[in-house]
Parts: structure tokens; C-alpha cells; sequence
């Protein structure tokens, strides 16, 4: 049966249109807000590390077999302590423009000449102006004939026995490298004498009792240690020729104190010990009394 709409019907009709009409043009605007709001607002970033440090482990002589593990150990160190690592065999990583970005470079195990003289130029361009050198085990056994990295780096390699026990004294427990550490320390290592002894020049952070192993020949033997270099830091340990010695929870401590304060990430008095005088040296002969004798039941003021 055919029906005839009345014209208030056919309004209320195209009114009905009209207003489905605009949600449909509503739903599609909606539908393409959201496609454009994917595609313009970014991704958030994580946030970046507070500092990177370069990890260099170039060898023109021997070479360790440890510098994997070593590599890995300071990348694992950076990833539980905010810190980036990079790590690179290749010297010309050494220009003033990309030393720029890291706060210390980390001698791995290197040995021999690893530098050209503009690489060094840079590279102590870059220590004197604030960064960071970190030197591991045979960074002393490195660029004998660059008399600046001799005074960076402390005292050069002479000589070694076999890999045995022996004693390490802590000097300095106030120190980040040193402070998880007692009074002594035994482990197993390969134990370097120098060609010097550093003491005069840096902060002596550990030393080896000689009389603990075979091998010693320098009596006073300082083997870790620090020391300010024009506006940089230099830190140095000898400890570190094992593949052990990266697994080490004490090492890999020691080596995290040192490498967050070559990058100035914590501070440490690291001035050598010159021109100071011992104010106790466990006698009070010659001392006087400075003030009047109060007894033993006076009154606390």
C-alpha cells in the first residue's frame, strides 16, 4: 500500500538525514584525529646516560687474553651505574672532536706504541682540558717514548713474575675505588714491578707486601694509584691480567671507583703526597700539653 508524507513528515525525514549525516562526518573526523595524532606525536626517548666513556684496548706487543672479559665487565659496570660505554681498537678515535663526547678513556690492557704524535696531541689536549684517563695493567707496559704518558700514567712496566698470590695493603679507604675494601686484600694476579716508584708524584691508593710472594723487587711497591693532571684526573691500577679478575666483585668495585673518578662523577683527594708532615706518627714523645689539666670528675662545659 502506497503512503503519502505529509510535509512535516518529510522534514522530520530529512532532519533525521542531516543529523546522521553530521555523526557520520563527526565519527570520520575522530577516526582521522587519531590516525594523525599517531603519527606526529613521538615515541619517548629513554632517557640518556649521565656520561660515556671510550674503552681502548690497542696492542702493538703482547696481548692479553683477559681484554674481552674486560670489555665486557666495564659494559655490564656502565649499564648497572648510568654510564655509557664504547669501546674501539682503532686510534683514530682519538681526534679532538670525538674525545669531546666521553669523560674517560679507559687504557684496557693496551701495549706498545698505540699512538701517532697528532693522536697524542688530541689525546692530551683532551686530559689537560678535563677528561678522564683510566689505565689498566700493561697501559704501563704503553708509549715509552711519550714522556707525557709516562707522568699520566704514573711509573712504566719493567718487569714480572709468575702469576701467584700475594697481599694487597689499602692505603687509602676514602677513595671509591678502595673504600669496599679491609685493610688487606689476597688475591691471585700478576704482579708488576715498575721501572719507578710512583709515590712522589701520585696518590697511593694500594700497595703489595713483597714479603707475601716471590717476585717483588721494589720494597716500597705501590700498585694502584691517582693523581690530578693539569684539569683532569688519572687513575691507574695494575691488578687486572686475569679473566678472573673481571668476574671479581673487589676488582670490578675497584675498577667502577676508578673509572667514576677519572669521569668526575665522584670526587677523591688524589694529591700526591709531597710536602706534608705525619702530625701522629703512633708516639706522643715530645708532645705538651696545649691547655690546662681539667680532673677527671670536672664538670662538661
Amino acid at each position: 500500500m502506497l503512503r503519502h508524507l505529509t510535509p512535516a513528515a518529510l522534514g522530520r525525514v530529512a532532519g533525521s538525514d542531516r543529523k546522521t549525516s553530521v555523526l557520520r562526518r563527526l565519527s570520520v573526523t575522530a577516526v582521522a584525529l587519531t590516525a594523525a595524532a599517531a603519527t606526529v606525536i613521538p615515541a619517548i626517548p629513554a632517557q640518556a646516560a649521565a656520561f660515556k666513556v671510550l674503552v681502548f684496548s690497542k696492542t702493538a706487543g703482547f696481548r692479553h687474553d683477559s681484554i674481552p672479559a674486560g670489555i665486557q665487565a666495564i659494559r655490564e659496570l656502565g649499564a648497572a651505574n648510568d654510564f655509557a660505554v664504547d669501546a674501539t681498537e682503532d686510534a683514530n678515535a682519538f681526534t679532538s672532536g670525538n674525545l669531546a663526547q666521553y669523560k674517560a678513556v679507559v687504557f684496557l690492557s693496551t701495549t706498545g706504541d698505540v699512538l701517532n704524535a697528532s693522536q697524542q696531541t688530541a689525546f692530551q689536549s683532551y686530559i689537560d682540558g678535563g677528561g678522564g684517563y683510566v689505565g689498566v695493567h700493561s697501559a704501563a707496559d704503553t708509549e715509552y717514548d711519550w714522556p707525557y704518558y709516562g707522568q699520566l700514567m704514573g711509573a712504566w712496566f719493567n718487569n714480572h713474575p709468575a702469576i701467584q698470590q700475594a697481599t694487597v695493603r689499602t692505603e687509602d679507604r676514602a677513595h671509591a675505588a678502595t673504600a669496599h675494601l679491609g685493610q688487606t686484600w689476597t688475591r691471585t694476579d700478576e704482579w708488576y714491578n715498575y721501572r719507578t716508584n710512583p709515590r712522589a708524584n701520585v696518590h697511593v691508593l694500594q700497595s703489595l707486601n713483597e714479603s707475601s710472594y716471590s717476585g717483588g723487587n721494589m720494597g716500597d711497591h705501590p700498585i694502584t694509584w691517582c693523581h690530578p693532571q693539569a684539569s683532569g684526573r688519572s687513575f691507574y691500577t695494575g691488578l687486572g691480567h686475569t679473566q678472573e679478575s673481571y668476574s671479581d666483585s673487589n676488582f670490578r668495585t675497584l675498577l667502577l671507583g676508578g673509572i667514576r673518578y677519572a669521569a668526575k662523577a665522584t670526587n677523591a683527594d688524589c694529591r700526591p703526597e709531597t710536602g706534608y708532615t705525619t702530625l701522629y706518627n703512633g708516639s706522643t714523645t715530645g708532645w705538651t700539653q696545649a691547655g690546662p689539666a681539667r680532673s677527671p670528675t670536672a664538670t662538661p662545659r
